[in-house]
């Protein structure tokens, strides 16, 4: 399987860690991954933090991933869904570090979330 990044000369450099679009050659398996949201921990309590939210949700996409052997360098698309702007600079950051210098295609949106107390929703595709 091959990924390419599709960054056209036409359109401004992607910056922070994404691309334009994704070519997918030779992949067998694609794996569509429901928005995973910070459901709670271990005690049942979801972070009150932006940040404690934005790892839990990435460590809830990353073990769907893991369910099919596939991981962060699988992922071709990411839809991060943010419950106000002022979480922009904190969930680039925090997707960068999950990210480790991958860069898929991405969709940031500022929504209204399900539940009040969660910042953020994330969902993904990958192919392996």
């Amino acid at each position: 399987m091959e990924i390419t990044q599709l960054d056209p000369p036409l359109l401004p450099a992607a910056t922070g860690q994404y691309t334009h679009g994704v070519l997918v050659t030779g992949g067998e398996r694609t794996v569509y991954v429901s928005g995973q949201v910070p459901w709670g921990d271990e005690d049942g309590r979801v972070p009150e933090s932006f940040d404690d939210q934005c790892r839990m949700v990435w460590r809830n996409v990353l073990a769907v991933l893991a369910e099919t052997g596939m991981g962060v360098q699988n992922i071709v698309k990411v839809n991060t869904y943010l419950s106000d702007r002022q979480y922009r600079a904190a969930n680039s950051e925090i997707r960068q570090e999950v990210l480790e210098g991958h860069a898929p295609a991405l969709t940031i949106i500022i929504c209204d979330i399900y539940a009040e107390e969660w910042l953020l929703e994330i969902d993904v595709i990958a192919v392996g």
